[in-house]
């Protein structure tokens, strides 16, 4: 799924976006309100009719029942979509800044603080917006996370007698030539593995050394079959990937969705691990003020963070009381730590530059 720090390809992209768009019907919905105020900020979004969401392709995040539960919920406001990737989301609305097209933009976070860089996006506080942790949004709310990916150990159970339960037991002989993982300098997975394991050694986001440390005694102890610079999804599926660290996500759709079942153990690593932030932004100047924050709220309550869970990624609001059909697929870790991605972004240069000496010996 995930190649690098940006969900798609830095594509040079129209200002003529294709969309796709979702039916509608007009009628107001029933029952108590999710937020005070939600009532009233429907009925503004109806006068607009359109909510224009970059970036949100359906088969992303679990996004199709998110579309399908906003349009139930709120008739008459119309849902339209694109799947552009990260990076080709800022440049688009970079692009478009003097007549916006978007009115939400959603992307790995860095990409996000991109965005408010370039000041295309506006400031916008959801709902639960002050129970997430400081790491996990901006400071006037530019851009807030609404879910993670995490670091985890996908372990074949046809390959691997037994189950490595932390990063210790990674080093253990009998993991020789087993472990794979996405190389750091090319690709944002690797970039969280490695926080990853400096969290799990003692070292934090401002010392990365513990875990280019662990991961060079790894590499020395000949435990890593090798590093790829893209996903080895498709690799792992065919049985090829005896442990693959990778995104917890990743293990739970091979194990439930595409047919590995018992074959796959998803394991979170018992020292630490690392929570890569996922964010979204109302676009400044959209078409649809009040239709984007309808949107953004709703899939900021807990009804719409149970939805992400569904779709195998973690809510980023504390708390969110998930469904029973995946509470046992993600149970609680309170061992995950969130990656501050305005530090990993100010950290990256090093990060390469360490491994690769520590790692390759360059």
């Amino acid at each position: 799924m995930m190649k690098t720090w940006f969900r798609g390809a830095a594509l040079a992209v129209s200002l003529a976006t294709p969309f796709a768009a979702l039916p509608f019907a007009a009628s107001a919905f029933d029952g108590p309100e999710l937020y005070q105020g939600e009532k009233a900020l429907y009925e503004a979004a109806q006068k607009e009719g359109l909510v224009v969401s970059f970036d949100t392709g359906p088969t992303w995040a679990n996004w199709a029942a998110q579309f399908k539960a906003f349009t139930k919920r709120y008739p008459g406001v119309e849902m339209v979509y694109n799947d552009l990737g990260s990076a080709a989301t800022v440049v688009a609305l970079d692009k478009a800044r003097n007549r916006p097209q978007a009115d939400t933009a959603y992307y790995f976070a860095g990409s996000a603080l991109d965005a408010a860089e370039k000041g295309v996006v506006a400031d916008f506080k959801p709902v639960n917006f002050d129970k997430l942790p400081e790491p996990f949004r901006h400071p006037s709310g530019q851009w807030f996370t609404i879910h993670t990916l995490n670091i985890a150990f996908l372990v074949n159970t046809k390959l691997v007698k037994n189950v490595p339960q932390s990063w210790a037991d990674l080093t253990k002989p009998e993991y020789k030539n087993s472990v794979v993982y996405l190389d750091p300098r090319s690709t944002g997975q690797g970039q969280v593995v490695v926080f990853g394991a400096a969290f799990a050694n003692g070292g934090s986001m401002d010392n990365v050394t513990p875990g280019i440390e662990y991961l060079a005694k790894l590499h020395k102890a000949g435990n890593v079959l090798r590093t790829v610079g893209t996903t080895p999804y498709a690799q792992f599926l065919k049985g090829e990937i005896p442990i693959w660290i990778g995104y917890e996500n990743d293990g739970l759709k091979a194990k439930y969705k595409d047919g590995m079942g018992d074959d796959v153990a998803v394991v979170m690593p018992k020292e630490a691990s690392a929570a890569a932030p996922y964010a979204i932004s109302l676009v400044k100047g959209g078409p649809n003020p009040n239709a984007g924050k309808l949107w953004l709220n709703y899939i900021m309550t807990e009804t719409g963070q149970a939805t992400f869970a569904e779709g195998y990624v973690r809510p980023s609001v504390p708390g969110v009381k998930l469904p029973e059909s995946v509470a046992a697929q993600l149970p609680a870790a309170p061992q995950l730590k969130p990656v501050d991605v305005a530090k990993a972004k100010a950290k990256k240069a090093e990060v390469d530059a360490a491994w690769a000496k520590a790692v390759l010996g360059q």
